[in-house]
């Protein structure tokens, strides 16, 4: 069992997502850098899917009650066992009693801990993201008690792995979205030749940018939207939809992000740029 001493700004278990429930609204969720989750799994030897705690910007402190080993990916945010600086990417052991603490965010935005064997949360529609309305809590808090399985031994085939990470990248490699047609000439110049900001508005369902196109007046119906879904707002808004994302939407998708770059995004913070790239 892992105890939430004190809980961060954001802190979440999520698995690579809950599939085959969108055709009744349900966002696919899961984690927002999927690349950091499977590299963690991988140097524990897990499955790709366990569940990992996602940890947004400032982290929690964390007490250990049964041994086991853990990892550490995505962003780096000044973390230490038992007072003592651990580095991210290498499998740990950890024994009873162990406290994790994160302190500055140096580095990205979201981090990852992961466990031998995976937090083994309850399922609900078949995964452990969670995600208001479907689970029972938006997120962790003081006080909270999270399960996994204990591991007295382990030998792990990798100790650690060294990453070419991508937080100073601001490249945003784009496919056309099925509304790519409508954008005018200016507003295609100004998509892909324009630095754009990350806004305040940025968070689990969406971010926003703070520069604005050229507006449009085009209606259309209702239509099916994914993870990284790029939506155009009559005001000329570019709306990046994430993980937790509504399922459908009624302005222009014109452009969609690649995997890697969904990735890339969930580590940028307000004020950080991109720019995007036609693949």
């Amino acid at each position: 069992m892992l105890k939430v001493l004190k809980s961060g700004f954001f802190v979440t278990i999520q698995d690579l997502g809950r599939f085959g429930y969108r055709d009744i609204g349900v966002p696919i969720s899961g984690a927002m850098d999927v690349d950091s989750v499977k590299k963690a799994n991988l140097l524990l030897e897990n499955n790709p899917g366990d569940a990992v705690m996602e940890i947004t910007m400032t982290g929690p402190t964390l007490q250990f009650e049964d041994p086991t080993y853990i990892c550490l990916t995505g962003a780096h945010i000044s973390a230490t066992l038992n007072k003592k600086p651990v580095e991210n990417y290498q499998a740990i052991k950890v024994e009873k009693g162990d406290v994790l603490s994160y302190g500055r965010l140096t580095d990205g935005f979201r981090a990852y801990l992961a466990v031998k064997g995976g937090f083994t949360t309850d399922k609900v529609l078949g995964s452990r993201s969670q995600f208001i309305p479907v689970t029972a809590k938006k997120r962790l808090k003081d006080g909270d008690e999270v399960p996994y399985e204990r591991t007295l031994s382990f030998k792990p085939i990798l100790s650690e792995v060294k990453i070419d990470e991508r937080y100073h990248t601001n490249g945003m490699e784009v496919f056309k979205g099925p509304e790519f047609s409508l954008l005018t000439d200016k507003q295609l110049k100004d998509i892909f030749t324009k630095t754009f900001t990350v806004s305040k508005e940025n968070n689990r369902m969406a971010y926003q940018v703070a520069e604005l196109l050229e507006g449009h007046s085009h209606s259309m119906l209702t239509s099916g939207t994914l993870p990284g879904t790029i939506q155009l707002t009559p005001a000329g808004r570019l709306i990046i939809l994430m993980k937790d994302g509504q399922t459908t939407g009624g302005y222009p998708r014109v452009l969609q992000l690649s995997e890697a770059s969904i990735c890339t995004l969930a580590q940028k913070k307000s004020g950080d740029k991109l720019l995007f790239k036609l693949l």
